[in-house]
């Protein structure tokens, strides 16, 4: 397609979206006049749907996913009787202005860079989870987190096919962590763990252990070399677990939770090692100086050696 053809079609997909923008706005801002409309809930709700396909059809990302989340919040209220109060208002209208401030970067001069609308992605998430929990709890009049619903729809699996289910979920996460190291990588792996808590909404120790793994990810100091094997290895014995109906077995390693809280425990410096051998190597040449490694390699020589003369 010549550059003149992607010129007219983003600029078609511009005004477009300010008119669906606009539509957005007026609903949001008198949210609870809206909801007693159900035409007027359709409306924001197709909005939201034709920005998101327009954005997925010319690859802006992070306007496609935004305006998806927003859309998702608004079928909450397409398809049932939610009391609106303040709270809702506030993170709905949170959620729009970033979808906002994306297209108007578009149109910016020098357009949408793909860091930046990783950065407004990545500060607004948090706020989309949070409504949508919020939603979800108006819904079945109980607190974020515990409704009902979605303690049924995970009850009424058995515990092998949500093992069974969470484990093609880990290989989506695992495929993540063979790409490149990116802010939007770390993001998709996120998303994946708000999928895996969905799994099984009333076990706390699955809860607790995903939200673990959710946290170390969010740490962009700890490479993927080092994340994935301990990720992968306790999410996929958690699901083991599952599958037995020994949920109460599951928990974070220690070294897991020192990768969630950020930074290494109290007092000397240490590292986690994977015992993948090139891993752990890689590792150890990042942290090391080359006299620490010096001195390390004569610890090894000297203990195998001794290992050998006791055979």
């Amino acid at each position: 397609m010549v550059d003149s053809a992607k010129q007219q079609i983003l600029g078609y997909f511009i005004e477009e979206s300010k008119e669906h923008l606009e539509t957005l706005e007026k609903g949001l801002l008198d949210l609870q006049a809206t909801v007693a409309d159900q035409e007027r809930v359709n409306e924001l709700f197709r909005a939201a749907h034709s920005v998101k396909g327009g954005a997925a059809m010319l690859g802006f990302t992070s306007i496609q996913k935004t305006a998806h989340r927003l859309e998702d919040c608004f079928k909450i209220l397409k398809e049932n009787q939610v009391p609106v109060d303040q709270k809702v208002e506030t993170l709905f209208l949170k959620g729009f202005d970033a979808l906002q401030d994306l297209l108007e970067r578009l149109q910016g001069p020098f357009g949408l860079r793909e860091e930046e609308g990783e950065r407004v992605l990545q500060e607004v998430e948090p706020c989309f989870a949070e409504l949508q929990d919020y939603l979800n709890s108006l819904v079945q009049g109980t607190q974020p987190g515990t409704s009902p619903l979605a303690v049924a729809k995970a009850a009424s699996k058995k515990p092998a096919e949500i093992a069974e289910a969470a484990i093609a979920v880990l290989k989506e996460m695992l495929q993540i962590f063979k790409e490149k190291e990116t802010a939007a990588n770390r993001q998709k792996l996120q998303e994946i763990c708000e999928r895996l808590a969905q799994m099984e909404v009333g076990n706390e120790n699955w809860q607790t252990l995903v939200k673990t793994v959710k946290k170390a990810i969010s740490h962009s100091q700890h490479p993927y070399h080092i994340l994935a094997p301990f990720v992968i290895k306790e999410l996929k014995h958690a699901c083991d677990l599952i599958a037995i109906e020994k949920s109460s077995e599951i928990a974070p390693s220690y070294s897991l939770q020192q990768l969630a809280a950020g930074t290494p425990a109290s007092g000397a410096k240490q590292i986690l090692l994977t015992v993948e051998p090139k891993a752990a190597a890689k590792a150890l040449l990042q942290n090391f100086d080359r006299e620490q490694l010096t001195q390390l390699v004569q610890i090894l020589r000297k203990n195998l050696a001794s290992q050998n003369s006791k055979k």
